[in-house]
């Protein structure tokens, strides 16, 4: 779910979304001592440590809609923000469990570290995995809730507080569709098209990631109704780009760039836009065996790389991933984006283009 590269310069006011941040979590390990003792608080400190790090992608969108629009009242944005730093804890706590996934930045995450929590105290792997899968979707449910309290914390007016709150509502509803849709692609047995996989990434990640904090940024700043809807509109485009590119890069890409190795997709088995493509073409047959295969190696890597650049599937991706991008530009002409916010947003755009060529 989540994304390997994003915009990676620093935005003004970060520092006031990671004071947000520290205060909430701090607040919630004073409560979690009260309710549950130690072992509620080491939770606590869990989810904490794998917020660490974070590009704060997605509070950037929101404090860069909001303060290109006119905003002044830094600390309610810094809130709206982190908000959605919380939700997208909870969405990748909750994918790794899906995922059977137990480590995320080349460390354990919730699930890896309580899974060797139990090993340590002499549970065997299957009852220890278990364990550390269950207490991740405690984690992920805790992160969920968190980010409705922040919204809360905003201090908006009623109006804008319940505006704020429908659209966490539907990136959440958005991003459980795209889900459940990626976990049907996997028990399907047939390989989904390239427009059943864009609408599912849409879904799962661009909604989540750019459509709803650049509309909260917007509707928290007061802007009017045709200028959230552009910025939904550009987020929607820009969101579909990027993620086709970070799968492209998931498999073609730089490790040492990117932190990943790029013949994890492939194990997994990890249905993209590429793999969508190349399965509608006769080399794909020879082999698709070795697509996810859970003990694939580099050499079979190497032959399923092969088959993705010889049947184009490469190349269209990055070109789709392009279109897209121009589609965004596009949106960015809209009458409805004032020429403050539309300069914000450029160097987005600008990026993915750079990053798919």
């Amino acid at each position: 779910m989540e994304t390997h590269h994003v915009v990676d310069v620093p935005y003004r006011q970060q520092h006031q979304v990671e004071d947000a941040l520290e205060r909430f979590l701090e607040l919630a390990k004073t409560q979690a001592v009260s309710f549950g003792g130690a072992g509620y608080l080491r939770l606590w400190e869990t989810i904490e440590r794998s917020m660490a790090g974070g590009k704060r992608f997605r509070p950037r969108m929101v404090m860069t809609a909001y303060e290109a629009l006119g905003g002044e009242d830094i600390v309610a944005a810094a809130h709206v923000a982190a908000a959605y730093e919380l939700l997208h804890t909870a969405l990748i706590v909750h994918d790794d469990v899906i995922d059977r996934d137990f480590v995320r930045r080349g460390s354990p995450n919730v699930s890896g570290s309580y899974r060797d929590i139990a090993q340590t105290a002499g549970i065997p792997l299957p009852l220890a995995e278990h364990r550390g899968m269950s207490v991740a979707v405690i984690a992920g449910d805790l992160a969920l809730s968190a980010s409705y309290r922040l919204i809360d914390r905003a201090g908006s007016a009623d109006s804008v507080r319940t505006r704020l709150r429908e659209i966490l509502d539907d990136a959440i509803s958005a991003s459980a569709a795209g889900e459940l849709a990626d976990v049907d692609f996997t028990v399907g047995g047939v390989v989904p098209t390239v427009d059943d996989i864009i609408r599912m990434e849409r879904l799962k990640t661009a909604y989540y990631s750019f459509e709803a904090p650049l509309q909260s940024g917007g509707v928290l700043a007061g802007a009017p109704e045709a200028t959230i809807d552009a910025l939904g509109a550009f987020g929607q485009q820009i969101g579909i780009a990027y993620q086709i590119i970070d799968d492209v890069l998931g498999v073609f890409g730089d490790s040492k760039t990117t932190g990943k190795t790029t013949i994890g997709d492939l194990r997994e088995g990890k249905l993209t836009v590429m793999v969508a493509f190349a399965a509608e073409q006769p080399e794909w047959h020879a082999v698709e065996h070795l697509f996810g295969d859970p003990d694939l190696d580099e050499e079979g890597a190497a032959v399923l790389r092969e088959v993705l650049m010889t049947t184009g599937a490469r190349q269209h991706a990055t070109l789709l991933a392009g279109d897209y991008a121009n589609r965004a530009w596009e949106q960015l002409a809209s009458p409805s984006i004032p020429a403050q916010l539309r300069d914000e947003l450029r160097p987005i755009v600008a990026t993915v283009l750079e990053r798919s060529r």
